[in-house]
């Protein structure tokens, strides 16, 4: 055994530096790549920079340490640091943000998240293995306590960062909220059993809720009898290369698109048969509908290079090419959500990243602007691109100032993650901020609660009652006046 424990230890230093040079040199190799993704991450993105050259030279000169004897405490010391540091990011990635990127290289890269998380665990293992056998001498008490400091050090270093990353993108006191405390109370919660869900319509009896994952199926819930139905929709044209079909239902017809091959079908809810009454006008990224033959479209428009509204009718479109603004890349700065106010007979568009809203005619001629109690004026969005697949996405130093919209009434509700004064994230809690259309004034403030970790996917409003999205289940609220 005595003879076996410094090949262990020695077979452990080799590991480790093998592991260290490769994630460094494959960096080195893709370096771009590397902070590109760095700048994703919702964890390390305001500190992309410096971490990309800091990691890889600490992972270098870790592995030259581990060559000598006499450093071999101290390195090992490091790489478990490093480790517990990679296996709390990986953790919090996981558990508590929105999404999942990756910042390794080379092969690790291939890894699924639960098995980079096993991968790290034994080489932490193999750390404190290692820093034993290299410290034989030293008192297991004293040991313990020793790994535990360093353990607990690089948790709580990587737990400061993601503290700080999320106050950053969501934390502003330049702006209050009047909250009206118990304004919405939650009357039922219905578990759809899928995610993906979406609210497709509403009418006096019934809600209708659309799949992306399934598009010619709707619900149909009776929220007064506290009944679900499943309804299958035809259409007259399945050949095509269908990627996002979108559906609304505005009673007594309901209808069907996907702007990526710029097609809409219309039909009657009585038989729930819908025919094309529109295909290759225009590829479109919304649709809304106005009324039965008239459709507001939000599309990219070559010949200005920006995102533009429009009016599609049967067989007619017309483009309103300075409906929105156009002051860096014309596409994600303009980005926001479109809506029909039918008391109104007004559209409504939403920018997700400033705190504006504009306010059309039904004609999206005469133009109004309104402006959302958030404070950012100016576009702040941080956009990557990925060589491999060749695509511009905007990573999490971007700034969603109104993240989902709905109207009803003279009403405009929106749904926001930011925080402004004297305000604490509430587990469990979506804020609405609710605006009067006509005053163009913010009113006050109310939250919607449900299950905690799970998000508010959409929501709509219809007269006493909002509807919410929540993962897989439905929330109704009565909604005090």
């Amino acid at each position: 055994m005595r003879k076996l424990i410094p090949i262990i230890q020695t077979l452990i230093c080799y590991l480790f530096i093998v592991l260290f040079v490769y994630a460094a040199v494959s960096k080195l190799i893709d370096f771009e790549t590397f902070q590109t993704q760095l700048g994703q991450s919702p964890l390390l993105a305001s500190y992309a920079i410096p971490i990309s050259y800091g990691v890889i030279t600490i992972e270098l000169v870790t592995a030259v340490l581990l060559m000598f004897d006499r450093f071999r405490i101290i390195a090992l010391q490091i790489s478990l640091f490093l480790m517990v540091m990679f296996t709390t990011y990986i953790v919090i990635i996981l558990h508590f943000t929105a999404f999942t990127p990756c910042s390794c290289g080379g092969v690790l890269e291939k890894l699924g998240w639960t098995e980079h998380l096993i991968f790290n665990f034994v080489f932490v293992g193999m750390a404190l293995t290692g820093i034993k056998i290299a410290n034989n001498s030293q008192a297991w008490k004293s040991y313990i306590i020793q790994q535990v400091i360093i353990i607990l050090i690089g948790i709580i270093s990587v737990t400061i960062l993601y503290g700080l990353s999320e106050k950053k993108s969501q934390y502003n006191n330049a702006f209050i909220r009047k909250y009206i405390p118990h304004l919405a109370e939650k009357q039922t919660t219905v578990d759809l059993k899928a995610t993906g869900y979406y609210i497709a319509g509403i009418d006096s009896c019934y809600l209708y809720l659309a799949n992306t994952e399934t598009p010619l199926f709707l619900k149909r819930y009776d929220y007064l009898a506290n009944q679900m139905k499943d309804i299958k929709l035809e259409i007259d044209q399945y050949k095509l290369p269908y990627k996002r079909v979108i559906t609304e239902v505005q009673t007594p017809y309901f209808y069907l698109g996907d702007g990526s091959v710029g097609i809409l079908f219309r039909g009657k809810i009585d038989d729930w048969k819908a025919k094309t009454i529109s295909k290759g006008e225009v590829y479109y990224n919304q649709f809304v509908v106005a009324d039965s033959s008239k459709f507001g479209i939000a599309t990219y428009s070559t010949k200005v290079k920006a995102n533009v509204l429009g009016l599609l009718s049967e067989h007619q479109l017309q483009l309103n090419y300075n409906s929105l603004e156009k002051k860096l890349d014309g596409t994600f700065e303009s980005d926001g959500s479109l809506l029909w106010n039918p008391q109104l007979k007004k559209f409504i568009y939403v920018y997700y990243y400033k705190n504006q809203y504009l306010e059309f005619d039904a004609e999206l001629a005469e133009m109004k602007t309104g402006n959302t109690i958030d404070t950012i004026s100016k576009v702040q969005i941080d956009v990557g691109y990925y060589k491999k697949t060749k695509q511009y996405k905007l990573g999490p130093q971007t700034l969603l100032v109104n993240k989902l919209a709905t109207t009803y009434d003279n009403q405009l509700y929106i749904s926001t993650d930011r925080l402004g004064n004297f305000e604490q994230k509430i587990e469990g809690a979506s804020s609405i901020d609710q605006y009067d259309l006509v005053n163009k004034t913010y009113t006050h403030s109310f939250y919607l609660y449900h299950s905690p970790k799970n998000q508010l996917r959409n929501f709509t409003i219809y007269k006493n009652k909002i509807f919410a999205i929540v993962d897989h289940e439905l929330y109704i609220y009565n909604k005090r006046k």
